[in-house]
């Protein structure tokens, strides 16, 4: 089985973290998402990945010169230009000369959907495309799909006004494909798989959708970073286990912690340094950050290499990015972001 992972996009509402790492290489309990991603699809039969890449892409072929990915096979395919979704999708498929049934899985969503199950349905429905479809409080910010009781489709709509949404079930970004949805894309310039490819599906009476109540997140805020940092500690996500989580948190091996440090829901990446007295609740250290004594940090992220000053306290939501320096006493509270290019 294969699969297209889209990690083209620069991540702008994750910045300052993503001036310098793509979303999807942003570590989860420090395990890079991407390898999360792979490591799911993996547990379906999914031997073999194209990577969509558009933005940094020496990041990800640095990071895996073997072209080999927590068992799966992976290929690169580099976007000579920005595409969109379906522009994407056809450019990594065509690289990859994808002939059979394949998957597309957006490289920010962190999930244990019932991968198998989903194939399945898409191959009991004969359908040209299958969407998965999670439910959510709040669905205007989202695709919306409403569906007939066989699963089909009715209609594709993409973040409907506030109480206008015919559905709270949402694109969960997995979705099923038959390569003959690609000669739907044309071959240059931008089109949008939300815009142009999956209305044109659903006008074709060809689209279907399964619903799931599996766990479900878009890593795409620093709110929801955090949150699947978070929920990972907790064993919220099946598909994964984190070895070494002790109390609700997580330190690297290579970490240096002092005894007096309190520790709640954080996480301590590779080679951090953290002094004492301090506190971490509900945040992440990237590797390499360094606090020093006496601070109190919550909510907040703190990026590879930061240095956090004697004494300061950092409150949500705090986000400090690569080699930034926190003067000693400093008060940040908010949605602070420290960092740039």
């Amino acid at each position: 089985m294969q699969a297209i992972i889209l990690v083209g996009g620069k991540g702008t509402r994750l910045r300052p973290l993503t001036y310098e790492t793509p979303k999807q290489m942003l570590p989860l309990v420090g395990v890079p998402m991407i390898e999360c991603v792979l490591e799911s699809l993996a547990r379906h039969g999914v031997t073999d990945a194209v990577l969509s890449l558009g933005y940094l892409p020496d990041r990800f072929t640095e990071a895996y010169p073997s072209n080999l990915i927590k068992g799966v096979r992976v290929a690169y395919a580099v976007e000579p230009e920005p595409l969109d979704t379906a522009g994407a999708i056809r450019f990594a498929a065509t690289f990859a000369r994808v002939d059979e049934t394949f998957l597309v899985v957006n490289g920010d969503v962190v999930t244990d959907l019932d991968v198998t199950k989903l194939l399945s349905f898409h191959a009991e429905h004969n359908a040209e495309a299958t969407i998965a479809l999670h439910p959510v409080e709040e669905p205007s910010h989202f695709g919306v799909v409403p569906t007939a009781d066989d699963g089909r489709v009715i209609a594709f709509v993409e973040k409907p006004p506030p109480g206008e949404a015919p559905t709270n079930l949402i694109n969960a970004g997995t979705y099923v494909f038959e390569p003959r949805v690609l000669d739907r894309i044309v071959a240059t310039g931008r089109v949008s798989v939300e815009r142009d490819t999956f209305p044109a599906l659903a006008a074709a009476h060809t689209l279907f959708a399964m619903a799931d109540h599996a766990y479900w997140l878009d890593t795409g805020t620093p709110q929801l970073y955090l949150q699947a940092n978070i929920d990972m500690l907790k064993g919220r996500n099946a598909q994964h286990d984190f070895a070494g989580v002790e109390d609700g948190s997580w330190r690297s091996s290579s970490a240096t912690v002092d005894p007096s440090v309190i520790l709640m829901n954080a996480v301590v990446d590779a080679g951090c340094v953290v002094g004492a007295g301090v506190v971490l609740e509900d945040s992440v250290l990237l590797p390499g950050a360094i606090v020093q004594n006496g601070c109190e940090i919550r909510s907040s992220i703190i990026g590879p290499g930061a240095v956090i000053g004697t004494g300061s306290q950092l409150g949500p939501t705090c986000v400090v990015g690569a080699k930034e320096h926190v003067a000693p006493d400093s008060r940040l509270f908010g949605d602070v972001r420290l960092g740039g290019v």
